[in-house]
């Protein structure tokens, strides 16, 4: 697919980046020169118990070697999305990647009990989540159809396709992996050469699964072999942004850990992540082509 050549700078918004998974991924694009549209709720400490705002991401991201911007935004509120991107065209006249990785992450997830044990809160996930990424996605598309060049990226997981901590976590997962390809059948039919995928991460060292793993040593101690720091995907997906050959990977879930060893990226200390294929022999789910319209 044709990639933005011109001077100015690769333009991306890294949605839910005050932390986590997003954090990283904003800081990794900024490190290879990228302006960096940073959203999430969080503009202070206070804000939420686990450390980081969207400012602090926004800082990093510059120090890094690119462009931090921090925007405030609701992911559950359609008009500040709106905004957002009104903000973003108004600024650059461009979009280039948008990654969405929004979601409402409640403690209880992970605690012990069946979904109907569990508060209903956690039914949040599918909200700020699955219809998040498509009110993003449905925003970013013609800004990228019209210039004819973008990629939409989603961060997914393998409990898409087994089970993982319930089925909020679950329908969120593999909702997100199907609009990727969903996604892309739009594209190609409206002849845009624009991208989606939805990426499979591996376990993220974040603060949230440190505190996790040094609650429950025994079930989650395994763990601390297997994570990935969180900008290891944004190398990944900068990666996928500047092969020549994305569109023929365009609708289709990847794991970022054979992504890595594709594009000969390491994680902090020269490891290589391992593949979720060969720690829970499971892989992405292939759609069947059959179109309906």
């Amino acid at each position: 697919m044709p990639q933005n050549t011109s001077s100015t700078p690769t333009v991306a918004i890294v949605t839910g980046a005050s932390r986590g998974a997003g954090r990283g991924i904003a800081i990794a694009l900024g490190s290879h020169g990228a302006t960096v549209y940073v959203t999430g709720r969080s503009a202070k400490a206070s804000d939420h118990p686990l450390p980081g705002t969207i400012y602090e991401t926004a800082d990093a991201v510059t120090a890094a070697g690119g462009k931090g911007i921090a925007a405030r935004c609701d992911h559950a509120d359609d008009e500040q999305v709106k905004a957002l991107f009104e903000q973003v065209v108004a600024e650059h006249g461009r979009l280039d990647i948008l990654v969405n990785n929004a979601a409402a992450v409640h403690d209880e997830l992970s605690a012990p009990g069946n979904f109907w044990e569990k508060p209903l809160k956690l039914a949040d996930m599918i909200d700020v989540g699955v219809r998040s990424s498509y009110v993003a996605s449905w925003l970013a598309a013609p800004i990228m159809v019209r210039q004819n060049h973008g990629l939409i990226a989603f961060t997914s997981a393998s409990g898409a396709a087994h089970y993982s901590m319930g089925p909020a976590y679950g329908a969120h997962k593999a909702g997100i992996d199907k609009m990727a390809f969903d996604m892309d059948v739009d594209f190609r039919n409206a002849g845009a050469d624009v991208a989606s995928v939805s990426i499979w991460m591996g376990a993220l060292a974040t603060d949230r699964l440190k505190a996790i793993i040094a609650a429950d040593e025994e079930k989650y101690g395994h763990l601390r072999g297997q994570i990935e720091t969180p900008e290891f995907t944004g190398h990944v997906i900068w990666a996928l942004y500047k092969d020549a050959g994305l569109t023929a990977l365009s609708g289709q879930t990847l794991i970022g850990a054979e992504l890595a060893v594709k594009y000969g990226i390491r994680d902090e200390g020269g490891r290589q992540p391992p593949s979720c294929r060969e720690t829970h022999k499971v892989a992405p789910h292939v759609p069947y082509p059959v179109v309906i319209r």
